[in-house]
């Protein structure tokens, strides 16, 4: 092609800030599973297998970072490479779109852009082939199937109720899908002509770019490419993905590792205790090297012991005088990047700690969140409890407190043999 590389530049708008909760679950239907993957994880692996397709950049909700690192989490490390951070989308999907695009505008606009629904998860190469010539040929063109039932044009005379006014013929009739291809610039300028005019209800971008003045042509969509709206969709696609293998080559395989830890510190003089990155008053100290934090030092070890990669003392030795003092919060810092950097991610932490006092419940949501925070994880993936030992042993005698931990994690399959 005579044209040059920049002046042919693709880029995709994944939108996937919508509610999406009538499949059920409570769930936007993005973030369900099917088949152990996300939806939106198997649309942005199927949109980033295409060559051309230069850069993906996904709107999501403001409430949503957590479910989408976790689908980031699910990718390859190539795949994630062609992912742009997520903008944070709007109201409506046109507000959504246009954030998109503004976002797109400030890193580099390119000349053709798609516009994918986050639910819709079973694009093929051969359609978005077919979307990208159509928006070069025709500036803004929408993928589309012919429509099967009769269609009725109706007006409402009672609630539930409606007189026909007219029968469309079906052969002129088409059930749009996405992704739909547009030249980037007028499809930005269309957007910021409609927030202009306050005009936001436009539910696709191709009825955008017909109010804007734009010819929109219609390509050959596929009725394989179904956007999943209800429960039955999410069972349809769990039996479609599950016996697809081709799906899973962009996936990465993982296994399931269980790693557990313990430690202990005896009391001194002192007026705290750190525990799980919280200063807490107390009457005592702990004699410890570091800052004798026993609930990230199990912490620590049940990481590094999921992925058979020593003991605290192994990484940190209490012989170092680097580490006399230090805060433990670095340690299981250090131990979460030893986790992902062998291409794993950290699926749940739970801590117990044993001890007659301090009492912790009153800091235990401030544990919780900063563990969260050190790990990188989703409050939800962090649980932190304690007991006491009935004035058993030297945690019942009040001589030291204990703390033991667990972390599952999941390892590449590759990885983990």
């Amino acid at each position: 092609m005579s044209a040059s590389r920049e002046s042919q530049s693709v880029a995709a708008i994944v939108v996937a800030a919508g509610r999406g909760i009538r499949v059920g679950g409570g769930v936007p239907k993005q973030y369900r599973r099917v088949a152990g993957q996300a939806v939106l994880t198997r649309t942005l692996a199927a949109l980033a297998a295409y060559p051309g397709i230069g850069q993906i950049q996904p709107v999501i909700a403001a409430d949503a970072a957590d479910f989408f690192h976790d689908c980031l989490d699910d990718l390859t490390p190539a795949i994630r490479a062609r992912i742009a951070d997520p903008v944070e989308g709007g109201a409506t999907r046109q507000m959504s779109v246009r954030a998109g695009l503004e976002a797109l505008a400030a890193s580099g606009a390119p000349a053709i852009v798609l516009v994918h629904d986050a639910a819709r998860p079973f694009i093929r190469p051969e359609l978005i082939e077919r979307a990208i010539r159509a928006g070069r040929d025709h500036g803004a063109a929408v993928p589309g199937v012919p429509v099967t039932d009769t269609v009725k044009r109706v007006e409402e005379i009672e609630p539930g109720i409606g007189r026909v006014v007219e029968t469309p013929a079906r052969e002129a009739l088409r059930a749009v899908q996405t992704p739909q291809a547009f030249a980037f610039g007028p499809l930005l300028d269309a957007h910021r002509a409609a927030a202009g005019q306050d005009l936001h209800a436009f539910t696709d971008d191709g009825a955008l770019a017909e109010w804007a003045g734009l010819p929109v042509v219609v390509f050959a969509g596929e009725v394989e490419n179904r956007k999943i709206t209800q429960a039955a969709d999410l069972i349809e696609a769990e039996r479609a993905f599950s016996s697809e293998s081709a799906g899973a080559t962009a996936m990465t395989q993982y296994v399931t590792r269980l790693g557990t830890g313990f430690d202990v510190h005896a009391f001194t003089e002192g007026d705290h205790v750190w525990l799980g990155g919280i200063r807490i008053p107390a009457d005592r100290g702990v004699l410890a090297h570091s800052d004798g934090d026993v609930a990230l030092h199990a912490l620590t070890d049940a990481l590094l012991g999921a992925i058979a990669d020593g003991d605290i003392g192994t990484h940190f030795p209490p012989s170092d005088e680097k580490w006399r003092g230090a805060s433990s919060d670095q340690f299981l810092a250090h131990a979460c990047e030893l986790v992902r950097a062998r291409g794993g991610r950290i699926d749940h932490l739970d801590i117990t700690v044993l001890a007659e006092a301090p009492r912790i419940g009153q800091h235990r949501e401030a544990i919780r969140g900063r563990i969260a925070e050190i790990a990188g994880v989703p409050l939800t993936a962090v649980s932190i409890k304690a007991t006491t030992t009935e004035k058993l042993g030297f945690v019942g005698r009040a001589e030291g407190l204990a703390a033991q931990a667990a972390a599952t994690v999941r390892l590449p399959e590759d990885d983990a043999a």
